[in-house]
């Protein structure tokens, strides 16, 4: 690692997890704060190819860069909160984000991360940003990776949100456009309420949708979660994808009231994104108000490192450490 020069960090404060009635896209959630390090985003130009590069250069993937990354990093993926992982970063590199860090001295983190502190930078700018979860069908010829990409109302898209992929620098796969991403249950990536949907009506094997080919979190139960970190990504809660909270069903057979919950949230979710505005608000009523939903005060989380591992009890409220 490069020797930085000694400097006075700021001092970093507990992010506040309490969440507005409403969700505003163009404003800072609890999860996307900067708190000191707001000048970073600030200097990082508000297109989605500057925005993109500067999220690939500070974050590297947990899993795809395993190879390259050393072990004593790989608390990082736990950091749940951009201040967290700009702290980290500066500890590393005292540098704006757009100078090069060598891959093993990025911060660890995953889709979630990328999409997070991109979300960051277009709201630190004003500009309306969200993080969708659902399914690629571009990473992985013969599988269907869960992932999280950005959606963003940007200059120039006529009020609708445009959805990219920042973790790419150019197509992949099925995906020729990654800077404008087609959509629907038919597209490169389908939300995780459209999957849920899809795998209800008979048209898909769920068994292709999960974490990895080679690993046993995938099908029903796994796209059901995923429809629930969907909806609180959605409303600003962008918790990690090894959270676990409310509703979301354990590994096995997801029981009847799962799927009744379930099947309603989804159809919500996809109506709100048709355009329907009174969906868009009863969603956001119900997720507010209903604890199979939303997280509360505290999450399980698990730790992809360690599988086999119980769960950890974590508060939503921590200093950077």
């Amino acid at each position: 690692m490069t020797t930085q020069p000694e400097t006075t960090q700021p001092e970093t404060t507990q992010p506040e997890t309490t969440q507005p009635e409403h969700f505003q896209p163009d404003h800072h959630t609890a999860y996307s704060d900067p708190g000191p390090w707001a000048h970073l985003l600030s200097t990082v130009d508000p297109t989605i190819e500057a925005v993109s590069a500067a999220v690939r250069n500070v974050i590297a993937h947990y899993r795809g860069e395993q190879a390259v990354l050393p072990e004593h990093t790989r608390k990082d993926i736990h950091g749940r909160w951009i201040v967290r992982t700009l702290e980290r970063d500066q500890q590393r590199h005292n540098a704006s984000l757009a100078q090069h860090r060598d891959l093993a001295e990025r911060v660890q983190g995953c889709c979630r991360d990328h999409t997070l502190l991109a979300c960051a930078v277009l709201r630190q700018h004003g500009i309306a940003a969200r993080g969708r979860v659902g399914f690629s069908r571009y990473l992985h010829p013969d599988f269907c990776h869960d992932h999280v990409v950005v959606e963003a109302r940007l200059d120039g898209s006529d009020g609708r949100w445009v959805r990219f992929d920042p973790e790419l620098a150019g197509p992949l796969g099925s995906l020729t456009t990654p800077t404008d991403m087609p959509v629907g249950a038919e597209s490169p990536f389908p939300t995780a309420a459209e999957v849920w949907q899809s795998w209800r009506a008979g048209e898909l094997n769920a068994q292709d949708y999960g974490a990895a080919p080679d690993h046993p979190a995938r099908g029903p139960w796994m796209i059901q979660n995923y429809v629930l970190r969907d909806l609180a990504h959605r409303f600003g809660d962008e918790l990690l994808l090894w959270d676990f909270w409310g509703a979301m069903a354990a590994p096995g057979p997801v029981d009847e009231d799962q799927l009744a919950l379930t099947d309603q949230v989804a159809a919500l979710i996809v109506a709100a994104d048709a355009g329907d505005r009174d969906s868009e608000v009863d969603l956001e009523r119900w997720y507010r108000a209903d604890p199979r939903l939303h997280p509360g005060r505290s999450v399980l989380r698990r730790d992809p490192f360690a599988p086999q591992s119980p769960p950890v009890a974590e508060v939503l409220s921590t200093s950077v450490a």
